[in-house]
């Protein structure tokens, strides 16, 4: 799976996505950004890999944080990419995460393609549960690397998450992809 990626911008498409230049080979990345990327800009973008039968998307993201609000809101029924990605363009996670919390379904329901029912799936779904994300420098990339792992395999996102809360993988990539599966297997 593709985590992460460094490049110059090439061109940008009306939809929102961006084709990246890194070292000779261009990635589509659908982008989470309210700003306004140029051509020829440096940027690194935190990337979220779908796979799917049809095609392999990648959605882009300025933050981990980002990304893993944009994993946490793709685990909500009723919620999938193209609507995830609307909420992070059209808010901060942070005033998203806030709404969530104080169970503003009004506020949630701003983002275009939320209607309310989905607005109030949203939050009965997800407050309480939504937790500050530690600063890039401090999140051990391996855990996001083990979560990507699990969702390619099938697995939920809540799955994942009620499965490895309050678990210590190990050092290993393969070590801690094993203690996943085998916590997943329990349930």
């Amino acid at each position: 799976m593709i985590g992460w990626l460094r490049g110059r911008v090439l061109w940008c498409e009306t939809t929102g996505a961006v084709v990246l230049d890194v070292n000779g080979v261009g990635y589509e990345v659908q982008v989470a950004t309210g700003e306004v990327l140029r051509s020829g800009e440096e940027i690194d973008l935190y990337i979220f890999t779908q796979v799917r039968a049809d095609a392999i998307v990648l959605y882009g993201f300025e933050s981990l944080e980002d990304r893993e609000f944009f994993s946490l809101l793709l685990a909500t029924p009723g919620v999938g990419p193209s609507t995830a990605l609307a909420a992070l363009r059209t808010m901060p996670v942070e005033e998203l995460r806030r709404a969530i919390d104080e169970g503003d379904v009004k506020r949630v329901a701003q983002v275009p393609g939320i209607g309310s029912k989905t607005a109030s799936r949203i939050v009965l779904e997800l407050k309480g549960k939504l937790v500050e994300v530690p600063a890039k420098e401090s999140a051990p990339p391996r855990a996001s690397d083990i979560e990507e792992a699990l969702r390619s395999l099938g697995y939920a996102a809540v799955e994942i998450r009620d499965a490895l809360e309050g678990v210590d993988l190990p050092d290993d990539e393969s070590t801690a992809l094993r203690v996943a599966l085998q916590r997943l297997g329990r349930r």
